[in-house]
């Protein structure tokens, strides 16, 4: 749902998706091809939310901040169910794990990767291609070309989602078995199956 509050309506670009049990508040921009997860709660009732051109933000993440504070996602930043920013920023194509927690002013550089359930306390900064992880969150060493190709095409199937949601997602009545010749799978995903190996 999307709600306006002290005259501040939500700003949402027409090919960004924001799922129907997704609450979206006040003062938010929501750029182009962005994907907003069922549950997520995008509070922009203090201060500022900007969620740049192609991010993601999953099932039950909480966007917020204290008073006069803006929180910005940027471009390609994706944001793992669960997980809470409260008044960080996160830079461009940098991965946040499941219930990861960043606290206010903490910054995020480009292309890193946070851990599963970190919790990057206040006023830390984390520099570019940083692999975080632990709580308190550490920086654990650089990450590698090989993670960040695998970190933008699991991205990119988030930018994909949008508009896949808005072509074919619609409520229905379960099947009571499945159809003839269906699919067993309906993504490739490559650079997941070599990092398997």
């Amino acid at each position: 749902m999307i709600f306006e509050f002290k005259g501040l309506k939500p700003v949402i670009d027409p090919s960004a998706y924001v799922h129907p049990q997704a609450t979206v508040t006040g003062n938010v921009f929501i750029g182009k091809d962005v994907y907003i997860g069922p549950s997520a709660a995008i509070r922009g009732d203090w201060g500022k939310i900007v969620i740049e051109n192609g991010c993601n933000v999953q099932e039950n993440c909480t966007i917020h901040m204290f008073p006069g504070t803006t929180v910005y996602l940027r471009k390609g930043a994706h944001i793992g169910h669960g997980a809470i920013i409260h008044g960080a920023e996160v830079g461009e194509n940098s991965l946040i794990g499941m219930n990861a927690v960043l606290m206010d002013n903490a910054v995020i550089g480009k292309e890193c990767i946070v851990g599963a359930l970190a919790f990057v306390k206040g006023e830390m900064q984390i520099p570019d291609r940083s692999l975080v992880a632990g709580n308190p969150a550490k920086i654990i060493k650089e990450v590698s070309d090989e993670i960040i190709a695998w970190k933008t095409e699991g991205t990119r199937l988030y930018q994909e989602l949008p508009k896949n949601c808005m072509d074919t997602l619609i409520p229905c009545e379960p099947l009571t078995e499945a159809e003839p010749n269906r699919p067993e799978q309906i993504v490739n995903f490559k650079t997941w199956k070599k990092s398997k190996n």
